[in-house]
C-alpha cells in the first residue's frame, strides 16, 4: 500500500484495522487511503469514526455468497439502501409472514438479476428492519437499518430442542394473540419455559388453552404471561435463552 498508494479499501473492517494498526507500529503512513467499502462482519461506529479521524470515509455493504450485494451504505449514514436488483422482505423468524412496517424479523431477498443462480424467497437468517420514508441523500430505494443479528434462535430445552417455528404455531392457534416471544430461563437450576404474549385487554381467560398448546407442540411445560400490545420487545426475538451459566 505505501507503494502503490490506492485511494480505496474494500474487505472486513477489521482486516483493515489490522493493516492501520500494524503501519502505525511500523512508521508507515498511508496517506493515499481515503476511503473503504467494507463488509462481511459488523462495523461498529466506533471503526467507523476511528478511521474518520484518520482521514479515511468508511461505508459498509450489507452481502451474502449466495446472493451478492443486497443493500448499501450512502453519506448520508442513515440505514442501507436496498439495491435495486433485489426484491426484499422482512419476516418473521420461523414463519414466511411479513412483518409489521418497522418490526425487526429475518430478511429474505428475491435477487432479479441472477438468471444464472436463481434465489426465490431466500432466507439471509440475518435480522433487520425496514426504515421508513427516504434516504437524505436522494437516493429513492426501500432502505433497512442493517444488520441487527441472526434470526435462527433454536434453542434446547430439557434435551429437547425448540425453534421459532413451533413457537409460531403456537401462536397461530390463537388469533387474540398479537406477538409472542418465549422465553427460556433456569431459576433455581431448573429449565422453564414462558411464552410471554401480547393480547388486547389482556386476554387471560386463554392461559390455560394456551399453555396446553406449549405442551402439545413443543412435548415440554410451559408457562404464558399477558401483555397489552405493543410491551414486548421489537428486537425480531422469537425465542430469547435468558439461561444463566456458570
Amino acid at each position: 500500500m505505501a507503494d502503490l498508494k490506492p485511494d480505496g479499501y474494500v474487505g472486513t473492517p477489521s482486516f483493515l484495522k489490522i493493516i492501520l494498526d500494524k503501519a502505525d507500529e511500523l512508521g508507515i503512513e498511508l496517506p493515499s487511503l481515503t476511503k473503504a467499502l467494507v463488509s462481511g462482519e459488523a462495523f461498529p461506529a466506533a471503526l467507523r469514526d476511528a478511521l474518520s479521524a484518520r482521514g479515511i470515509a468508511g461505508h459498509q455493504v450489507y452481502a451474502t455468497a449466495d446472493v451478492g450485494a443486497i443493500a448499501y451504505e450512502t453519506p448520508a449514514r442513515e440505514g442501507l439502501v436496498v439495491d435495486e436488483g433485489v426484491l426484499l422482505e422482512i419476516v418473521r423468524p420461523g414463519t414466511n409472514d411479513p412483518v409489521a412496517p418497522g418490526d425487526v424479523g429475518e430478511v429474505v431477498v428475491t435477487p432479479l438479476e441472477n438468471v444464472d443462480y436463481p434465489l426465490i424467497r431466500f432466507g439471509t437468517g440475518d435480522l433487520s428492519a425496514i426504515l421508513p420514508g427516504l434516504s437524505p441523500c436522494g437516493r429513492t430505494n426501500l432502505r433497512i437499518k442493517g444488520w441487527m443479528g441472526r434470526a435462527d434462535q433454536t434453542t434446547k430445552v430439557k434435551g429437547m430442542f425448540v425453534h421459532p417455528s413451533q413457537v409460531a404455531a403456537i401462536i397461530a392457534r390463537h388469533r387474540e394473540i398479537v406477538r409472542g416471544r418465549l422465553v427460556v430461563d433456569n431459576p433455581d437450576g431448573a429449565d422453564r419455559m414462558t411464552l410471554h404474549v401480547e393480547v388486547p385487554a389482556r386476554q387471560s381467560s386463554r392461559a390455560e388453552a394456551i399453555v396446553a398448546s406449549i405442551r402439545e407442540v413443543t412435548k415440554l411445560r410451559g408457562e404464558v404471561v399477558f401483555h397489552a400490545p405493543g410491551e414486548l420487545p421489537n428486537d425480531g426475538k422469537v425465542i430469547d435463552d435468558a439461561r444463566k451459566i456458570g
